[in-house]
């Protein structure tokens, strides 16, 4: 299963965690899995992989990354039926409480309305904000991270979610 990882970072987080989710992965598949910059990157690239994780973080008050932001209308030119998206992003919950993690949700609807199928939700426990279009039930629709407050639960939570990714897609 062709597998990449497509990120918009503007500060460097959430290509730092595109680049350890890649690596954790890469220890169980043993294949070399691209790390691409959305901004730098061809949109039609992502009909190249069966296997999406999509990093993007969430900006000023719901907002996509400048990189995402720019691209997102093009997601409507691809053919993404049946690939698997995992998503995963950066936001402040307690500076922009109302809105944290927005911006999963904003591609994950994209996503889905283009016939991909998410993977990859994240317990919403362990935050504090009042509201998230990410939010379904009582978890996120990815991998939610918070740099700004909760940096030091990063690690952990990217390893836990790799491996619930694994067990996802059936890799041991």
């Amino acid at each position: 299963m062709r597998t990449a990882v497509f990120f918009g970072s503007s500060y460097g987080n959430t290509e730092a965690a595109a680049r350890t989710i890649a690596e954790r992965l890469q220890e169980f598949i043993q294949i070399r899995i691209p790390i691409l910059d959305i901004g730098r990157t061809d949109i039609r690239e992502l009909e190249a992989y069966d296997v999406l994780l999509v990093g993007c973080s969430t900006w000023n008050y719901g907002e996509l990354q400048d990189d995402w932001d720019r691209k997102c209308d093009f997601l409507d030119t691809l053919r993404l039926t049946g690939k698997k998206v995992a998503l995963f992003g950066n936001g402040d919950q307690y500076t922009y409480d109302s809105t944290f993690q927005d911006a999963l949700g904003i591609l994950a609807e994209r996503f889905e309305e283009l016939g991909a199928e998410l993977i990859g939700f994240w317990s919403a426990k362990g935050y504090a904000h009042s509201a998230s279009r990410a939010l379904r039930g009582d978890r996120f629709v990815g991998l939610a991270l918070d740099y700004d407050n909760q940096w030091e639960l990063t690690e952990s939570r990217i390893a836990a979610w790799v491996a619930q990714l694994r067990a996802e897609l059936g890799v041991s």
